[in-house]
């Protein structure tokens, strides 16, 4: 379903299930990594991870891979939450409008109704968390580029204030105006996942 709805920029599947393997051993040994462990997530494909192609859903950096690790990846995984897969983007999230179109990756289609916009630019992000594919998803907003999915897709996002959350590892767009954020399906969910991005 991830495909036919073209959220899913790129799939980890076996380092997922390695992390899965290791998530269940450690729970099972009494070790509770934080309040995510073995929560699978996927993000924005805008946030850098380091080994990993970060193409931002562009064409010019479809073979990217970043040294660095994005602090919010960094401290969703030291909360035990498995990342595994990047989501389609509108490219170089320059797109906060309704539709979410991205032509060179494919627009990310809303599951309520495929014919309805998932809105932009966190496209992907709203229609993978409102399938149901994962529990929540990092976004970002510029200029409603997380708000407006959330929306379009029935979901719950949050555009923290400036500060509250790292910008360190995230493609930048406009140093004064990013704000990384999260998308989820509930009240609750978005507050645990904030919690655990927010900080300097």
């Amino acid at each position: 379903i991830g495909w036919g709805l073209n959220c899913v920029a790129g799939l980890d599947s076996q380092i997922a299930l390695e992390d899965a393997k290791s998530a269940d051993s450690d729970l099972a040994s009494g070790h509770l990594r934080g309040p995510l462990h073995g929560v699978p997530l996927a993000h924005k494909d805008m946030f850098f991870k380091s080994g990993r192609v970060s193409a931002c859903g562009s064409r010019i950096l479809a073979g990217f891979v970043p040294q660095n690790t994005a602090t919010v990846l960094s401290r969703l995984g030291a909360a035990g939450a498995l990342d595994i897969a990047r989501l389609n983007m509108v490219e170089f999230a320059t797109g906060a409008s309704v539709f979410g179109h991205n032509i060179i990756t494919n627009t990310p289609k809303n599951p309520w109704n495929p014919n309805y916009v998932t809105g932009g630019s966190s496209s992907g992000s709203g229609s993978a968390v409102a399938a149901r594919l994962v529990y929540g998803a990092l976004a970002s907003d510029t200029g409603g580029s997380l708000r407006i999915p959330a929306s379009c897709c029935g979901l719950v996002g949050i555009k923290p204030t400036y500060g509250r959350v790292s910008r360190y590892g995230a493609m930048p767009l406009a140093f004064s105006l990013d704000h990384p954020g999260v998308v989820t399906r509930t009240i609750s969910d978005c507050a645990l996942l904030l919690g655990v991005i927010a900080g300097y």
